[in-house]
């Protein structure tokens, strides 16, 4: 298998996707925080010294996604046409799950933005409630759907 990102002297490179047809292009992305029933009462409750936890992470999940191409060297800067960050409540945990969905048309997929973005959400989440508890876990980051490109659509089963 010939790796995309090395070129012939075996140089890091960004892909060149000039050549490719623009399509329609959706990836969601999801993963959760478990913590202690402490820190998920004051979440739920907002009750945090931080403030509104939730809606910091759902702001932090879409900036995520929009750096994406900052943060990670080789993936393309991109015009997103959509981002969504939904947040389920997880008190059998107790945590939470976050969703982030990024939408474009474009010659590149988006899988790696709707990643981070979950990334990000996570990781303010536990910058905010770390006070309360260090021991949160952040686990399951994953692609769950994509569609649109060359290699076509992905569903986890």
């Amino acid at each position: 298998m010939e790796l995309t990102h090395l070129d012939d002297n075996n140089r890091p490179k960004m892909v060149d996707v000039s050549q490719k047809i623009e399509t329609h292009r959706v990836a969601v992305a999801t993963g959760q925080i478990t913590m202690s029933s402490d820190a998920y009462d004051a979440i739920i409750d907002n009750t945090t010294k931080k403030g509104p936890v939730i809606q910091t992470a759902v702001i932090a999940a879409i900036m995520g996604v929009k750096k994406t191409s900052e943060l990670i060297p080789m993936c393309h800067p991109l015009l997103l046409s959509g981002i969504n960050c939904d947040v389920e409540e997880k008190p059998e945990l107790p945590g939470f799950k976050l969703i982030v969905t990024a939408k474009l048309n474009g010659q590149t997929g988006v899988e790696m933005e709707a990643l981070t973005g979950v990334s990000v959400g996570l990781l303010t989440i536990y910058d905010m409630v770390k006070a309360i508890d260090k021991a949160m876990i952040i686990s399951n980051v994953q692609l769950e759907t994509k569609s649109g490109g060359k290699s076509g659509d992905f569903k986890r089963e």
